[in-house]
């Protein structure tokens, strides 16, 4: 993001503007210099390897060692090159790279304050198990902290999201691996007040590297799966301009569904891609029949209903989609058994697919087609109980009814020129959404 708002550079500025006050007591303290310079080397070369290999994150275990080693500017000090020298992709580059400096300065400073307060460091020289732990805990605690408060004040500054979401997770998301950085790094400070030395201490890096390297590969791999989502929707999206968006916000109700019936992460990820890949079988259908202005023939609407077969066909050899396979295949089957492609009844239908054809036909009604205007929310989900035991299963009806009693819904425009509907005919249920 290029145009930073005024309010943001004006926020970095003070944060760099504290960094530098955090430093400022800096020659006054008196502390090896060799071990600053070469905690900042180490600092330094992580950051490189780190943007090397695309590893995701910034590696903590030597900024916190050299808070539980270093006196609190001495430790700010460690993290300045690493952060300065570190490469930024998004513009604009030098005050991202600012912004990351300070951050990561006053973080420091405020983990070796604290760390310094409670005894850590003696606690360190003399290897005090488990006393030693007590200060490391606080002081991973207020790093973690302070850069989440950071984080958040620039996300609200700097972005159009509300204050009260900008800090929401923020916290609680970073704790878990930053606390494992800091059991390194207090493992990296005790060694290297140890007989051995620094170098007993490098050989803490080895397993956090594999380890960061492991975690780099599955955010790349996960990034894989969403880059080839997003394109499989872009095509359908391009195919039939008439339902733009309606994959993303059918995965997005999907999601909601799931979480309401108490679904664990991994399994409302996949109803989430299930959801957003419902409609990918539109792909091997005619684009005149899709965009078709007058009544579809019987012929044409059963070459329509093979979508979802041609759906499962695209995707069945993807196999981190797991159950979603299911629901592409079988989101138009409907309890009474009079559904497609196969005329599967009640159990018989995969659960998966039970929740997308909730949410598919819910956005169907409460979005504006070529062909009719948007229901409001109220009347679509009388429409989703009326059809519920027939159509729909009732327990995703619910749910969703729920869901959306707790969390809103914002239905979008979909079609070209939705002031000037013009009447396209389409295949429908008795719910309404295009079939």
């Amino acid at each position: 993001m290029e145009a930073v708002p005024a309010r943001a550079r004006a926020y970095v500025a003070c944060v760099a503007v504290a960094a530098l006050l955090c430093l400022l007591p800096l020659p006054a303290v008196r502390t090896p210099g060799w071990e600053v310079a070469l905690l900042a080397a180490l600092s330094v070369g992580c950051e490189q390897a780190a943007a090397r290999w695309r590893f995701a994150g910034t590696f903590y275990p030597v900024l916190l060692a050299g808070a539980f080693l270093l006196p609190p500017p001495a430790a700010a000090l460690v993290a300045l090159p690493g952060a300065l020298s570190s490469p930024v992709e998004q513009r604009p580059r030098g005050l991202r790279r600012v912004w990351r400096a300070a951050q990561l300065t006053v973080g420091v400073w405020a983990a070796a304050r604290v760390h310094g307060a409670m005894g850590g460091r003696d606690a360190v020289l003399a290897a005090d198990f488990p006393y030693a732990l007590v200060p490391a805990v606080v002081a991973v605690l207020v790093f973690c902290l302070v850069l989440s408060l950071l984080d958040g004040g620039i996300l609200a500054l700097a972005e159009p999201i509300p204050v009260r979401r900008a800090w929401r997770g923020l916290f609680l998301r970073s704790l878990a691996p930053v606390a494992v950085h800091g059991l390194a790094g207090l493992m990296m400070a005790v060694l290297w007040r140890s007989p051995y030395g620094p170098v007993a201490a490098l050989l803490v890096l080895l397993p956090m590297c594999v380890s960061w390297w492991v975690f780099a590969q599955y955010h790349r791999e996960r990034a894989a799966h969403q880059a080839t989502i997003r394109a499989l929707v872009q095509a359908v999206d391009i195919k039939d301009e008439y339902t733009r968006g309606h994959s993303e916000r059918v995965g997005q109700a999907s999601m909601m569904i799931a979480r309401e019936l108490g679904m664990d992460d991994a399994r409302i990820e996949v109803l989430r891609f299930a959801g957003i890949l419902h409609d990918v079988g539109k792909l091997g259908v005619p684009t005149r029949l899709l965009r078709k202005d007058g009544p579809l023939t019987p012929q044409e609407r059963r070459i329509i209903e093979l979508h979802p077969e041609y759906g499962h066909e695209m995707v069945r050899g993807i196999s981190f989609l797991g159950e979603a396979r299911a629901a592409v295949l079988h989101h138009h089957e409907r309890l009474d058994g009079s559904g497609y492609p196969y005329g599967l009844t009640g159990g018989q239908i995969p659960e998966s697919a039970r929740v997308v054809a909730v949410a598919d036909a819910f956005d169907a009604m409460t979005s504006t087609r070529s062909y009719r205007r948007a229901r409001p929310v109220c009347a679509a989900l009388e429409e989703l109980e009326r059809c519920a035991g027939s159509q729909f299963d009732p327990r995703m009806v619910t749910a969703l009814v729920r869901a959306l009693s707790r969390h809103g819904w914002h239905p979008a425009v979909t079609a070209d020129e939705p002031g000037v509907p013009r009447p396209r005919p389409a295949v429908t249920g008795p719910s309404g959404a295009r079939r």
